[in-house]
């Protein structure tokens, strides 16, 4: 067994509550970030998922938090660490833009299965996390409110969103969805500029570099990400287990409520017409979908654990 204390132990023993950035070095380590970091940008704008809930899932949501609450401080060390993260976060989302713009909108469900399963795959490691500092009726309550309330988020999302037109303060807002969604792992704030009519809009302005689509959300997503990361960081550092339990029971919440409020209405016979399958074909294609993201977060999580990520 490694006898080497991890940081957050070194932190317990000295009687401290903060999470410290790690320091990087090595190219290995350098692309296994920026690999993140494309995946979280994906995530970021994938219907059923959010950046925040990749963020967490890949170790690094932690560290975000702290970084964009206090951006001023150890800002060049901490820049190295997130700097092939952020460069990966905006080539996932051209890219991923790309791909909605060409294929997404006919093969939904086969797309987000596959983030689902790299999702699922991964929450026994996110629970076992959770739990490293103790588990008791708080945490396991604020893990069931959690799961509950984003169930009933995304349904009422389903039911009650209007569709509202493109507009400057409009792609502000819908920038500042976007900041929740990495702020508040497991809200799929996609799934709500969906409702709203703005998903593929945007998806077609930032594929096609559009700037008036893009700047004004960018100033929603950074403001809002610099107006919430200073409070969420409070809280990592005063109730550190309810707050990684409460994370935990979002993602398993979003989750659960991807199928029926994503998967399923794709499974429609109107959308199969339009991925010309039947439903026998589009059902395997989805659960396989699930399984090989299962089978890569579990490999990623290998490589990850050998690098220390």
């Amino acid at each position: 067994m490694n006898s080497k204390k991890s940081e957050i132990e070194i932190l317990e023993d000295s009687g401290r509550t903060e999470i410290e950035i790690p320091e990087e070095t090595g190219l290995t380590n350098w692309l296994l970030r920026l690999l993140k970091g494309v995946l979280i940008g994906i995530g970021a704008i994938l219907p059923g998922l959010s950046g925040g809930v990749l963020a967490v899932i890949f170790g690094v949501y932690d560290h975000m938090m702290i970084f964009l609450g206090s951006i001023t401080k150890n800002f060049l060390k901490r820049m190295r660490y997130f700097l092939p993260i952020g460069i990966g976060g905006i080539l996932g989302i051209i890219l991923f833009s790309v791909a909605v713009a060409y294929a997404f909108g006919a093969y939904e469900p086969i797309f987000v299965c596959l983030f689902l399963g790299f999702v699922v795959g991964t929450l026994p490691s996110l629970y076992k996390k959770a739990g490293s500092r103790g588990r008791g009726c708080k945490e396991r309550l604020g893990l069931l409110l959690a799961m509950a309330a984003i169930i009933v988020i995304m349904h009422l999302g389903v039911l009650h969103l209007p569709q509202v037109q493109p507009g400057l303060l409009v792609w502000i807002g819908a920038g500042s969805l976007i900041g929740l969604g990495v702020i508040i792992p497991g809200l799929s704030t996609s799934n709500f500029l969906i409702y709203l009519g703005l998903y593929d809009v945007m998806a077609h302005g930032v594929k096609d570099l559009e700037l008036t689509v893009i700047i004004p959300i960018m100033i929603g997503v950074i403001i809002t990400i610099l107006l919430l990361a200073k409070a969420t960081t409070m809280l990592f550092k005063h109730h550190y287990s309810v707050i990684h339990h409460v994370i935990v029971g979002l993602v398993i919440g979003s989750s659960i409520a991807i199928v029926p409020t994503i998967v399923l209405p794709s499974l429609l016979p109107a959308n199969l017409e339009i991925m010309n399958l039947s439903l026998p074909v589009a059902a395997g294609l989805c659960a396989v979908s699930f399984i090989l993201g299962a089978f890569l977060s579990y490999q990623f999580s290998r490589v990850e654990k050998a690098y220390e990520t």
